[in-house]
């Protein structure tokens, strides 16, 4: 297994652990600090201070991973000694009793696990702008943060990562599904049949974890996974149907025991060993695609709740709208020259952009939309036209 996929699997264990026991700090304090955001985790990094902040900096990025503890305002550089500042370290402020003001700078792209758990006194935060991922319960406990401002895209949020604040209460307030701008952070309150709505693109981690009152989730077919404890415990869950999932990951349907109907389809790649932990029930599942398809899914042949299935094989027609947006590579539902330039990273730097490469990487929906030019595989022509449609030279992608 790779470092990467390892520390992947170790998450959603740890989340996993945290939605069983409610355990925080242990884990704060443990597997959790061990390894940076970093999409190689083996890439050599050295340490240092700024001010009162402390840093890791590698060959291209810098990480925040700490800072004056007694703190209670902080603003992040977008860049040290004149790399730019692309993530907040995992644990980073956690405990941060006395903080009331943060500033992020807009170079900031993912926030790690726990960053800012517990910082009882901070109010409010504004996500930068080009924010792609927060982890594990990032401002869980923030028992006075009641304003959060959003970047204008999808941004995937893991587990709980609101829980505890007045923030995620007032959002429950208005409805069972937390929405923000095309993610579905939380979905705590929901009831009996779900049919979650076109516009959300990304469904958060344990966004339904240990919900009881939950039968069946229909997702968009938009949405390209199925992530880590999605359904973590929800015992009385009988139906999921998630025809554009490519992956279902780990402990998604951790302990599901009335599952019996699974819809899927030919989009979907892997199911991770531990997908389906400890779901006793026996279930059919409708695969939108041929037997050689299913078959290539990547998953485990002891996967004992897969052995009980049955599978049966349907023509796979897409449904959805929302399904392909040609030129859309990097999922956030616009094309623009941002999604021009990871073609070209994809095209120029396969080992560290192509699909399932590292955290970069262009997800597999992104790979579907963005192959434009009529030819297998993403090249600079793709990367052309895209640039061509957004500056409107051309009006479609149509050959």
């Amino acid at each position: 297994m790779t470092t990467k996929k390892a520390l992947m699997k170790l998450t959603a264990f740890a989340a996993a652990f945290t939605l069983t026991t409610g355990a925080v700090s242990a884990l704060q304090g443990t597997m959790l600090s061990a390894a940076p955001i970093s999409a190689n985790a083996e890439e050599a990094y050295t340490t240092g201070t700024e001010g009162t902040l402390k840093y890791m900096k590698y060959s291209d990025h810098v990480e925040i991973s700490g800072g004056d503890l007694s703190a209670t305002s902080i603003e992040i550089p977008d860049t040290i000694e004149g790399v730019p500042v692309t993530a907040i370290h995992m644990n980073a402020f956690c405990g941060y009793s006395s903080l009331e003001n943060v500033t992020i700078p807009n170079s900031v792209t993912d926030i790690g696990n726990y960053a800012f758990n517990m910082c009882t006194k901070l109010k409010s935060v504004k996500l930068p702008a080009n924010l792609k991922t927060v982890g594990i319960r990032a401002f869980e406990y923030c028992k006075s943060l009641s304003t959060v401002e959003f970047p204008d895209r999808v941004v995937e949020f893991s587990s709980k990562v609101f829980d505890g604040t007045p923030w995620i209460e007032e959002q429950r307030k208005n409805g069972p599904l937390v929405i923000v701008n095309g993610s579905l952070i939380d979905a705590q309150d929901a009831k009996g049949d779900v049919v979650i709505p076109s516009e959300v693109k990304y469904v958060a981690a344990s966004a339904f974890a240990r919900n009881m009152d939950i039968t069946s989730v229909i997702y968009p077919e938009g949405v390209y996974k199925i992530s880590d404890n999605t359904f973590f415990y929800c015992s009385n869950l009988t139906s999921v149907e998630a025809k554009g999932a490519t992956a279902i990951e780990s402990m998604a349907f951790a302990y599901c025991d009335k599952l019996t109907s699974l819809k899927l389809s030919e989009k979907l790649k892997s199911i991770d060993s531990y997908g389906f932990s400890d779901a006793k029930g026996t279930a059919t599942i409708t695969f939108y695609g041929t037997r050689e398809s299913w078959d290539a899914v990547e998953k485990s042949a002891s996967d004992q709740f897969l052995q009980r299935a049955t599978v049966v094989f349907e023509e796979y027609v897409p449904t959805s709208e929302t399904e392909l947006k040609k030129g859309d590579a990097n999922c956030d539902g616009q094309v623009n020259i941002a999604d021009a330039v990871l073609v070209m990273q994809v095209a120029t730097n396969p080992d560290k952009y192509a699909q399932g490469k590292s955290e970069l990487s262009i997800k597999p929906q992104g790979e579907i939309n963005a192959d434009v030019d009529g030819k297998k595989g993403l090249t600079n022509e793709d990367a052309l036209l895209i640039q061509k449609f957004k500056l409107g030279l051309i009006t479609s992608f149509e050959s």
